[in-house]
């Protein structure tokens, strides 16, 4: 290695750990949904950090194809932010615009989702519809904050693995995202129906509409589910 920057197993291991146990602090998973949701994102995990902290295998690949147009594109630890590589940032890459842009993403992503489980906890044990606070602006927030975090880690350290995945994992959320909707539907019926058709699914696109549901639509509910009114 042309650092110490690699072959750090202990890191990879502390840092998938603490993330993983800080996905689990804001997102609570109570179903076998849920923990699928919290898989695909400990798998991202994983993936990241073997490369940031472990073996550099995207630089590796990409070092032998590009790195005499890219000198920057080495197997050192500030060679793998490669969204820095690529535009010829010289300078500390923990304060490249990426990196930058990435905390915020991370950070939004985790608010998110905490944000997201308090209305659905309440609308769960109330028996409603979950219609307040984020589920005012998308039906489903959690999926959102999930998406802002790895959009987040992909900005700060891009790999061939996560890059792949990350389409992947965005096309499992939205399937479990349309069967959550239909089980939802079936509940509800015509509160959720009226909801539906006023809040986007994934992306806001203008201000939120306070929904008001009558109490009397759908009887009550025991265990929330992870992006939506389940």
């Amino acid at each position: 290695m042309a650092d110490a920057a690699y072959g750090l197993w202990p890191l990879v291991i502390l840092n998938t750990a603490l993330f993983v146990m800080f996905g689990l602090s804001f997102f609570r998973p109570r179903t076998k949904r849920d923990w699928r949701v919290m898989g695909g994102y400990t798998a991202f995990l994983v993936a990241l950090f073997t490369e940031m902290y472990g073996v550099p295998l995207t630089v590796y690949l990409l070092g032998s194809w590009l790195g005499t147009r890219f000198p920057l594109l080495r197997n050192t630890h500030a060679g793998g932010h490669l969204w820095n590589d690529l535009i010829g940032w010289r300078w500390d890459p923990h304060l490249s615009p990426f990196h930058l842009a990435s905390y915020v993403a991370i950070g939004g992503g985790f608010w998110l989702i905490s944000a997201a489980w308090r209305p659905l906890h309440e609308a769960a044990r109330t028996g409603r519809l979950a219609t307040t606070g984020p589920y005012a602006w998308v039906r489903h927030p959690q999926y959102d904050g999930f998406a802002l975090v790895m959009i987040g880690f992909l900005l700060q350290w891009p790999t061939i693995p996560t890059l792949i995945m990350f389409p992947v994992l965005l096309w499992v959320y939205a399937r479990l995202a349309r069967r959550e909707e239909r089980e939802v539907a079936a509940e509800f019926g015509a509160a959720w129906d009226q909801y539906a058709a006023r809040t986007p699914a994934f992306i806001p696109h203008r201000a939120p509409t306070t929904h008001r549901v009558s109490p009397d639509h759908g009887g009550p509910r025991t265990t929330p589910h992870a992006g939506s009114n389940r």
